[in-house]
């Protein structure tokens, strides 16, 4: 075996060899969650694999899974060997046992037969209760699903729509020049730049615009709004009504005037694939690709940012010792800034030739993974204009 096992699998490099042992020590968090002793927990643990429920780094997840349908396999073949025996002795007890005499409702007293019809009728009406109830619940699974790809629609079109205002000419009396206003932080006033004419039209119909971003060729092109709480744009949408699709918002301690060393951008992981559902799509290094480049506009200047680096990581404990990507947003020293970019390289899923020096611009993309409790798949680019 070579210097970096895992597994009986041999890595060519240190990076490699580090995603493999945190796959194995994933595995063994995995298997603590199932009872691996019987057909049911086995199937149950294959099914969660295959669905994409855990996601891994490295062949040593494909392994796990290979593990597990063996197992599976052998405890099938020896449950349909006990089955056939089962099965044969039941047949020589038929072909052996006398034949049971069939029981009329007559043959008992008319107390007996009293009661007897009484709990037919109880059980009737305890199978009727059980058909509606389950009728009501399969109305409101399907009114739930029909809801939700309506709410879904009228998302999709209510951005098509922002997409088509942020086009047209600003109407009168925008913003033309610098402005006072007022801050989301505290009531003090601040001198902004002059908001780009593309984004005038949005910014007058909601003042938490910060910016818009788009990645050419996917489904990511929407406003970036910011505000002091970021929970709000979780469950609200672009026009401030509830939308649990939410907005894709800038951290509340970026500053896009005063810029910060990283803007840090959320959106939800939706299952329609909205938002930044696709988002994690960046795990191949064949789509990062054909997606090298991340257009993220302030409503005050266009930016162009080019991908960096791609990972897994998740929300830690305050108390713990550890890398944090989300509290990366200003650096005090070149010393800081490069003990991040270490941090985040030995994190990448691949290599992508790209590099930051210190005073360069970052963008991070955030969203939710569930590959563990609190997982998060996170894009990292750095501006190039």
């Amino acid at each position: 075996m070579g210097e970096w096992t895992v597994a009986g699998r041999d890595f060519r490099t240190r990076t490699d060899y580090e995603a493999a042992k945190r796959d194995a020590e994933y595995i063994e968090q995995i298997k603590r969650r199932y009872n691996l002793e019987n057909r049911e927990g086995l199937q149950q643990l294959l099914n969660d694999l295959k669905s994409g429920k855990y996601r891994f780094r490295t062949i040593i997840g494909q392994d796990f899974e290979e593990e597990i349908l063996e197992r599976l396999n052998k405890i099938s073949q020896t449950g349909q060997a006990s089955g056939q025996n089962t099965k044969k002795k039941i047949a020589n007890n038929k072909s052996t046992g006398q034949r049971k005499k069939k029981v009329r409702l007559e043959d008992y007293d008319k107390n007996m037969q009293k009661s007897i019809k009484a709990e037919l009728k109880k059980q009737e009406r305890r199978r009727k209760l059980l058909l509606f109830s389950c009728v009501c619940m399969a109305i409101l699974c399907f009114g739930y699903l029909g809801y939700y790809y309506y709410q879904a629609h009228q998302t999709e079109q209510n951005y098509n729509e922002l997409a088509q205002l942020k086009d047209k000419e600003p109407v009168e009396n925008t913003t033309t020049g610098s402005t006072v206003v007022i801050n989301y932080d505290e009531d003090t006033e601040i001198v902004i730049p002059e908001v780009l004419d593309e984004y005038k039209n949005l910014f007058n119909k909601n003042k938490r615009l910060i910016g818009w971003i788009k990645i050419a060729d996917t489904n990511i092109d929407y406003p970036v709004m910011q505000t002091v709480d970021n929970e709000y744009y979780l469950k609200h949408n672009f026009d401030h009504e509830y939308d649990k699709n939410g907005c894709i918002f800038l951290d509340k301690d970026c500053d896009v005037i005063e810029r910060s060393t990283n803007l840090i951008v959320y959106g939800h992981h939706m299952s329609s694939g909205r938002m930044f559902g696709k988002l994690d799509k960046y795990s191949s290094k064949d789509y990062y690709e054909e997606h090298k480049y991340i257009q993220f506009d302030t409503i005050y200047e266009k930016g162009t940012y080019e991908v960096m680096y791609v990972f897994r990581s998740k929300i830690y404990e305050e108390d713990e010792i550890v890398f944090k990507y989300y509290q990366f947003i200003d650096v005090n020293s070149e010393t800081e800034f490069n003990s991040n970019m270490k941090e985040m390289a030995a994190m990448s899923l691949y290599d992508t030739g790209v590099t930051a020096k210190y005073g360069d611009e970052l963008l991070t993309l955030s969203t939710c993974d569930y590959y563990t409790d609190y997982g998060r798949f996170v894009v990292v680019a750095k501006r190039i204009n």
